[in-house]
């Protein structure tokens, strides 16, 4: 019975999110007390599935964004990169989308769509452009570009820890692809987003006239936050090696640029998108409903069992699940429920090398499947939507499932080519 509600409640959950008829921060919150009124979950176990980590770097990168940006470094950085650009709203596209990628690769992609998100409403403004094809690829390069380290994205960390990878190996097997797909993904989207992209010759005159360094606000405050940037970039790097947990990291950089930044603490904690923190917090509890009733352990069992121990259908049945349950689960519980199994494999003398490579891509490449598939896409729509561009679910499926599918394709040949022959 319990097994039952915990799918019913998710299947309604996620269908009241892609409907839109209920805010999807209220759905998850019904779903979790749902989960609470009908005791599959007690308050304890609920409180378990809660992903702190994940809630501590969205409210320290949150805050610490806030007090940032009252420095005008985005607005400078928008600027200079507009001028760089000469204006050319497509060569601004895939200049943050190059950026996006490679920071994602060292920083967590909420931290980095947190620091891109605002330079790029910004500089959509003064063109005169619809931000949220600029929001969109971003996402897309945030997530594919997250795929390419070991610190990228949770799911790369959990396997590195279970099956003792190193950042070196993550950067020799999954990096290579990613550059492969980042490629790709930018000549799709010239094509995806082209009557988007139109110049505006008025617009471009004005931003090759406007001085850069006017948009900085608070010297004194920019210089610190430039300093706490690159110690939050290192943080991020190193906090495995220095056994913190990257929320930690989070937490203590807006703690010290609260101080150090003398803004308002109040107008700081207004600026937290906390409908964003509410939603997760209900997700992980919906989500951590079917794993405490073990429909995730039968899911993942089953994908093992249809391969019947097959090497290389196994890789694929792996890369191809883990990246479509990993759109429209958060994958950090379903990668927790893989890694015993696979290595339950390798103890019966399978080479799952291969295995762990097809989860991480498939885990972290689903992420850009819907609007709730990572934790960055919801973030940024968030933002998107707080300046008056809300992004839909159905708006956000029409961009993402093509370049899901395509991503995972190409990783498919990659995988079979190199550790399928």
């Amino acid at each position: 019975m319990a097994q039952t509600i915990s799918i019913v409640v998710f299947l309604v959950v996620i269908i009241a999110i892609i409907s839109e008829k209920v805010h999807r921060a209220a759905a998850a919150v019904t779903g979790a007390v749902i989960l609470l009124l009908t005791h599959v979950l007690t308050l304890d176990a609920s409180i378990k599935y809660i992903d702190f980590n994940t809630i501590g770097v969205l409210i320290g990168m949150m805050m610490f964004v806030s007090v940032v940006k009252c420095s005008g470094i985005f607005e400078y950085i928008a600027i200079k990169a507009a001028k760089i650009a000469k204006g050319d709203p497509w060569k601004i596209m895939v200049l943050f989308m190059i950026v996006t990628a490679v920071l994602s690769a060292f920083l967590d992609n909420v931290t980095t769509v947190l620091l891109i998100g605002p330079m790029t409403i910004s500089i959509t403004k003064i063109l005169g452009l619809n931000p949220i094809p600029f929001l969109l690829t971003q996402i897309m390069a945030s997530n594919i570009g997250g795929t390419a380290t070991l610190i990228g994205d949770p799911p790369n960390i959990m396997i590195g820890s279970a099956a003792k990878l190193s950042f070196l190996d993550f950067i020799l097997n999954t990096a290579p692809i990613v550059v492969v797909i980042m490629v790709v993904l930018i000549l799709i989207v010239k094509f995806m987003f082209a009557k988007n992209l139109t110049k505006n010759s008025e617009a471009i005159h004005e931003i090759m006239l406007l001085d850069e360094n006017k948009a900085i606000e608070d010297l004194a405050l920019l210089k610190k936050s430039v300093v706490m940037i690159i110690l939050v970039v290192l943080g991020f790097m190193l906090h495995s090696k220095i056994d913190i947990e990257s929320c930690v990291v989070a937490l203590t950089a807006a703690a010290v640029m609260l101080i150090i930044g003398k803004q308002d603490v109040e107008e700081v904690l207004t600026d937290v998108e906390w409908t964003t923190i509410v939603f997760f917090t209900g997700l992980f509890i919906v989500v951590g409903g079917m794993v405490e009733t073990g429909v995730i352990d039968k899911l993942a069992n089953i994908l093992v069992e249809t391969t019947a121990g097959h090497p290389i259908i196994t890789m694929i049945v792996l890369l191809w699940a883990s990246a479509i349950l990993s759109s429209i689960l958060d994958n950090i519980p379903f990668v927790a429920t893989l890694i015993p199994l696979i290595i339950a494999m390798g103890n019966d003398g399978v080479d799952v090398v291969p295995l762990w490579w097809a989860v991480s891509l498939g885990a972290c490449l689903g992420g850009n499947g819907t609007l709730i598939g990572a934790s960055a896409n919801v973030v940024l729509c968030g933002i998107s939507g707080k300046h008056g561009h809300p992004i839909t679910f159905q708006r956000f499926l029409k961009t993402g499932v093509p370049i899901m599918l395509m991503s995972v394709a190409i990783s498919t040949i990659y995988v079979v080519l190199r550790y399928g022959i």
